[in-house]
């Protein structure tokens, strides 16, 4: 990558001196001005991707290299259209690629297409099997689950209702390799201590098909027998309190969630949702854009950890998520900035607010 940035800088500097324009077979440039990183997000359907991953990384990149270009695209969920945009990105000459993959199972074969060209690339938030690249920048994800888990587990002891019902299981998207290391984790913790009565696995962690899941729970097991719920995330989470508050539950059984959604951070100040896992994406999207850009410059810092991801050890970057219920929202959530209090506290949760001390 280095020499190629040399190549760039002579060929800039031979067109100034002789004021006559060069071009390649493809009638491009022959040299490029600056590195370009690509970052390409798997949907919108989760807020934190929109709201918080995409601006934060290119906020990164930007302070360590501002003469760097940016390429962003987000799939929709679509693993067609995410390599049509892959491959875009790399006809455009992008440097780096940051990948979160909506199909991390199925992208090896544009990974091989970078390693061709021998452009680096970084698997961001989700495990890309099947093929090595450079590094993998995600969460613990197995430790993930063991908090969910735990924390229905302590939900459920301490209304004494552990023996006494069963809980549903909403999973998220098989294609995502992150979903089976949250299921594990959560299974670790719950086998052989709770009632598992039904458990899916949500396609394109839908927050529909997840309100539809919990009402043929519902229906199959009968109200009066789900004591709680494991969701994956907060979006699922929501679609699951709305099957359970149409059911006519007076007081809704614990549920979990993941990923701090704002909605999620009102819900379990109010007690409608029993906790969430914060992921510090801060900390990811900034982990992801300091490596883009040593990679785009031709440097290779050293990685923590290693991820196995079937082929390969994977250089990896695994940060701590953080359970968070309504007594830690001011201590984690607040603290850190990644909502004010005024976006917290409208005037449903205001009352709410005040009892946890935010204000």
């Amino acid at each position: 990558m280095r020499a190629r940035w040399f190549v760039a800088v002579a060929a800039t500097a031979a067109v100034l001196v002789s004021a006559c324009g060069t071009t390649d077979a493809d009638d491009k440039p022959s040299g490029k001005d600056a590195p370009t990183i690509a970052l390409f997000l798997p949907e919108s359907k989760t807020t934190r991707y929109e709201a918080f991953d995409r601006p934060l990384f290119e906020a990164k990149v930007k302070a360590l290299c501002a003469e760097c270009k940016l390429l962003y695209s987000n799939a929709d969920q679509d693993a067609a259209k995410q390599q049509q945009q892959v491959e875009a990105a790399l006809t455009q000459g992008a440097d780096v690629l940051v990948l979160d993959a909506v199909d991390a199972g199925a992208v090896a074969p544009l990974v091989n297409q970078a390693k061709q060209k021998k452009i680096p690339v970084i698997a961001y938030d989700r495990l890309i099997s099947s093929i090595s690249y450079e590094y993998y920048v995600s969460f613990n994800n197995v430790r993930v689950g063991e908090m969910q888990g735990q924390a229905l587990l302590d939900a459920l002891t301490a209304a004494g209702t552990t023996a006494k019902g069963k809980i549903v299981m909403i999973n998220g998207s098989p294609t995502d390799p992150s979903s089976a290391d949250y299921k594990k984790g959560a299974h670790q913790v719950l086998d052989g201590k709770v009632t598992i009565g039904r458990e899916f696995d949500t396609p394109d962690w839908s927050p529909d098909k997840a309100q539809q899941e919990m009402e043929q729970s519902i229906t199959a097991l009968g109200r009066d027998s789900v004591v709680g719920v494991l969701s994956a995330n907060d979006g699922m989470a929501g679609g699951a309190i709305a099957a359970m508050k149409r059911a006519g539950y007076a007081k809704l059984p614990p549920i979990t969630g993941q990923d701090a959604e704002l909605a999620a951070v009102q819900r379990i100040l109010t007690g409608e949702q029993y906790m969430t896992i914060y992921l510090d994406i801060r900390r990811e999207a900034e982990q992801a854009g300091e490596l883009a850009v040593a990679l785009a410059h031709g440097e290779k810092p050293a990685a923590p950890a290693k991820a196995d991801n079937g082929t390969a050890q994977i250089p990896a970057y695994l940060l701590d998520p953080i359970a968070v219920t309504a007594d830690k929202v001011k201590d984690t959530i607040v603290k850190d900035g990644f909502y004010k209090p005024a976006d917290i506290c409208t005037a449903p949760v205001a009352a709410a607010c005040a009892k946890a001390g935010i204000k």
